[in-house]
């Protein structure tokens, strides 16, 4: 199997688990085409979990319970089965170790929806075996651009790495009346502000026009653009796009495919949910269903 892509998906707010979209119908194409080329498993970072000092940790709960998902009935999550893989749990530990971080299990740990809303929606007839990373909460976007490039090698090995963030994620400039009056998330009664459309276009223009090392530079970069602050009241949402620029930003990677936007969805008039992917599967052989 030859470098399988890496994923960076703008989760959204809750409501994109339970209403349809372009982000979600590519979330389940991404999902086909990794079962579709056997995948060993999942690796992710998400935007909820984050640990404190200079830790970072490891899913390792044998039987995680899943958080309550506002807005979302629970018949759209409830019964999924997570799928935590704790052997590969052990290599993620392993390998971020070597690399010098101070890394850690957490066997209590319950998922939360940035994660598993991304698997449900890529996966929805069942959860491949998933690790889960935590974010540290100093938001270093060097040091999360690290950790993916210390977990880059399991893409050789045939595991997919995602991360789920936001392009445009913003709790502070959303309008959520809709959402709460009407149940509406996707109710744009007003252009974006311009501010968020100018870092929404940069954040493109990172992705797609960027491969290996310039495609880490120029996403760590991002976090000083004169509309960063305005983009990301927090910096929770946006470690994970640096996790994936240091998974998918190595010299081999120039050779790969670069990345594209497979799709977006605007919600809460100010929140904008891309979706982007760096590489393809062009080196790895489907697998045929049995007959």
């Amino acid at each position: 199997m030859g470098l399988t892509p890496v994923h960076f998906f703008s989760h959204g707010s809750t409501m994109m688990l339970g209403e349809e979209s372009t982000s979600a119908d590519y979330w389940k194409k991404c999902g086909d085409d990794a079962l579709a080329h056997g995948i060993k498993g999942v690796v992710m970072m998400g935007a909820h979990w984050d640990a404190r000092g200079d830790k970072i940790m490891v899913s390792a709960n044998p039987k995680p319970e899943k958080s309550p998902v506002a807005y979302v009935h629970p018949s759209k999550y409830l019964h999924y089965e997570l799928n935590p893989d704790l052997p590969t749990a052990d290599r993620v530990l392993d390998l971020l170790l070597k690399a010098g971080f101070n890394a850690e299990k957490d066997e209590k740990f319950d998922w939360i929806h940035d994660t598993f809303l991304i698997l449900i929606r890529m996966f929805p007839n069942g959860c491949p075996p998933t690790t889960i990373v935590s974010m540290n909460a100093y938001y270093d976007p060097h040091y999360h651009m690290k950790v993916g490039s210390s977990l880059r090698s399991l893409r050789k090995e045939g595991y997919l790495i995602v991360g789920t963030g936001g392009a445009v994620h913003n709790l502070y400039r959303n309008v959520w009346w809709p959402m709460v009056q009407h149940r509406d998330n996707f109710a744009q009664v007003a252009p974006p502000e311009k501010s968020l459309l100018e870092f929404r276009q940069a954040v493109e223009d990172v992705m797609t026009q960027n491969q290996g090392p310039a495609l880490r530079r120029a996403m760590t970069r991002l976090m000083k653009h004169y509309h960063y602050r305005d983009a990301h009241g927090t910096d929770d949402h946006f470690m994970a796009a640096c996790f994936v620029a240091g998974a998918a930003g190595d010299w081999e990677d120039m050779e790969e495919q670069g990345g594209v936007m497979g799709a977006e969805t605007w919600e809460l008039q100010n929140m904008c949910n891309s979706q982007f992917t760096i590489g393809n599967w062009q080196g790895s052989r489907a697998v045929r269903a049995a007959a």
